[in-house]
């Protein structure tokens, strides 16, 4: 699932890929053997969400201006979807985040601005991005696309089926 995640963004423009690991790191860097991405390790991933959601945020280089946050979950995101995304984002639009939608559902990866850095540093706990988001809806924005994709998480039970 990883591998084919890691291909799909590979196939896009999107640049550099990292790829955090944490529970079965040793596995993951097998999995995607050969691959030109680079690994970075969340120690405290026991932690929840926020500890790789930081640990990716704190690799993103310098002249990066945004990063999309693509899960390993979610396999069956187009790389059109992924070139999609960063082609939306201009940093003199005012966005802080954006995130795909399709058929009225939003979805993901979360494309999110090098502005919000210092704030996701901060999340502590199982939490990604989403009450940060929340507490600044005017400056989140949303990309139309035809990839049912966005939504197929295969943590959910009707991940399949979508």
């Amino acid at each position: 699932m990883i591998r084919q995640t890691a291909e799909a963004l590979l196939s896009s423009a999107v640049r550099p890929v990292l790829v955090v690991t944490g529970h079965e790191a040793e596995d993951i860097k097998a999995a995607l053997a050969e691959l030109p991405v680079s690994f970075h390790h969340a120690p405290d991933f026991a932690e929840g969400m926020s500890a790789s959601l930081k640990a990716g945020i704190a690799a993103v280089p310098e002249g990066c201006d945004a990063a999309l946050i693509c899960l390993g979950d979610m396999p069956f995101v187009r790389a059109q979807t992924f070139d999609q995304a960063a082609q939306a984002y201009n940093p003199t639009s005012g966005w802080m985040a954006l995130f795909p939608t399709f058929q009225g559902k939003r979805g993901n990866p979360v494309l999110l601005a090098r502005p919000l850095f210092a704030e996701i540093m901060r999340l502590k706990g199982d939490q990604g991005a989403r009450a940060l988001l929340a507490s600044i809806p005017e400056r989140v924005g949303e990309i139309v696309v035809d990839d049912p994709g966005v939504l197929r998480d295969i943590d959910h039970p009707n991940a399949l089926s979508a």
